[in-house]
């Protein structure tokens, strides 16, 4: 099971890592007490929307991501010495929670988010894989295709679903 910010004590940054450059982070950020907002396809694409032009903004891509209806998956990946992926985060939560503020009225985001920073050696169709199966796994659908609310900002949907198919895991 997920574990939010609220869920568990605010996941900690690393301290000796700076979270500038060409790195790859796994990153999940749950909506305020874990509502299930992400079921609304226009609300959906708003959010991707900033996060797409945020990502650009700070130099990362979002290779993957997947909207379940508490939580958000994302790979990113630094694209520069100068990618900033603490600022990435910051202002594409800060412009969707505004947006979604203005049209709903209440926050959508908690506060913090869980980051994983990837090993060198970690294959990034694994991470793909995962988020991609999220919606398997919690019963949503049958297989990933199924499900509307994942993609790539580099990626088109044929492409991850091939990446995937072609590198099972043994």
């Amino acid at each position: 099971m997920l574990h939010c910010a609220s869920d568990v004590a605010r996941p900690q940054r690393i301290r000796a890592f700076d979270y500038i450059g060409r790195h790859r982070y796994f990153v999940t950020f749950c909506t305020l007490n874990r509502r299930p907002v992400f079921v609304n396809a226009d609300l959906v694409a708003s959010v991707q929307s900033h996060f797409l032009a945020q990502a650009a903004r700070f130099a990362c891509a979002i290779v993957a991501y997947c909207f379940m209806p508490d939580h958000v998956h994302l790979l990113i990946e630094g694209l520069t010495d100068d990618s900033d992926i603490r600022a990435f985060v910051a202002i594409a939560k800060q412009k969707s929670g505004f947006d979604f503020a203005a049209r709903d009225g209440h926050r959508l985001w908690q506060k913090g988010y869980y980051e994983r920073v990837l090993r060198e050696e970690e294959v990034s169709t694994d991470i793909i894989r995962y988020i991609l199966a999220n919606p398997v796994r919690s019963g949503l659908v049958a297989e990933p295709v199924e499900y509307p609310f994942w993609g790539s900002g580099v990626h088109t949907r044929d492409e991850l679903t091939e990446l995937i198919a072609r590198e099972r895991p043994r």
